[in-house]
């Protein structure tokens, strides 16, 4: 990677959505020169006080025009989910793997790149970055090719397989509920009871703040390579039991297991190189409790805080 001089000229791509509104608020907390381009998926406007390209990742004329006019690209676009990706598997195919590659093939900076601990399936051991993968889903499989390209064209990026996210990104993007953490607490939170899928499966999770973090710390630190990026692995049953506890008086009622994957991960090469994650599952859980409580958000329920529901709807 290179060694920048003085603090680098960033483009966030995918900078409207849930992880890119987190990323957008600390980048220009730390003084950085940033810009944000987004198609607004999941939103009507976008009104943070930052510099603002509106178009689409399949648009090539304009990437062309402005892409290596900035020394880092945090590649956020996507999308995100299973339920989002099915929907249409050649769009999916478009954004989440034809964009990456033609972003490998015509920037000249340093690119981080989001992908997802989902490629790893379902698997009973300890996972860390030399494991064998086993995607289960489309979604998966997007992401891991994604991988694949850079680190085929462009090993100097720096990619990171998420945990399972949770908690709020920011004052502007939705909220988004489809996530287990976040899905459970705004159902207590609104008293309803809470359906649990499986109650072994184990997730890494992590606060989607900290992915942020992560990122920002990756860029000043000239970090490059690909990490897991986890806080604490959980299974669902102990998600539940922390909701329970902090959201008293909810009922739970066990469904069957719809989805498979199963894997605890080892995200001890990242933090080996001095990250540390600053949120934990009691933070989240109370966050979006405090969200619904408040009444700050019309309708929990309204498709646009789903990824899959929401897509679901443009199709």
């Amino acid at each position: 990677m290179k060694i920048f001089k003085g603090k680098p000229k960033i483009l966030v791509v995918g900078g409207a959505g849930y992880v890119g509104g987190a990323l957008t608020d600390l980048l220009m907390a730390r003084g950085y020169e940033i810009e944000v381009y987004d198609n607004l998926t999941y939103e009507t406007r976008y009104t943070k006080n930052v510099p603002f390209i509106y178009a689409d990742v399949r648009d090539q004329e304009t990437l062309s025009s402005v892409i290596n006019d900035y020394d880092v690209v945090f590649w956020l676009a996507a999308l995100v989910g299973e339920g989002a990706c099915v929907v249409n598997p050649i769009v999916t195919q478009e954004v989440n793997c034809d964009s990456v590659a033609w972003l490998a093939e015509n920037f000249k900076g340093h690119i981080v790149f989001p992908s997802t601990c989902s490629v790893y399936g379902a698997q009973d051991d300890h996972l860390d970055e030399s494991s064998p993968t086993n995607p289960l889903s489309i979604y998966a499989s997007s992401k891991l090719a994604a991988e694949n390209i850079l680190t085929q064209k462009r090993p100097d990026a720096l990619v990171f397989r998420l945990g399972t996210l949770y908690g709020l990104s920011d004052g502007h993007s939705r909220p988004r509920f489809d996530l287990v953490v976040n899905s459970f607490s705004k159902s207590a939170a609104m008293g309803a009871t809470l359906m649990v899928h499986g109650g072994q499966q184990w997730r890494p999770l992590l606060h989607v703040k900290d992915v942020a973090e992560a990122m920002v710390y990756g860029i000043e630190h000239n970090i490059t390579g690909l990490y897991n990026l986890m806080e604490k692995n959980y299974r669902v049953c102990d998600i539940t039991e922390e909701v329970k506890r902090l959201i008293p008086q909810v009922e739970f009622h066990d469904k069957k297991i719809e989805d498979l994957r199963n894997y605890k991960v080892n995200g001890d090469k990242y933090k080996r190189l001095g990250w540390r994650p600053k949120y934990n599952l009691q933070f989240g859980i109370l966050e979006i409790r405090e969200l619904i409580k408040s009444g700050r958000v019309k309708n929990p329920n309204d498709a646009i805080h789903s990824n899959a529901e929401h897509i679901k709807n443009q199709f």
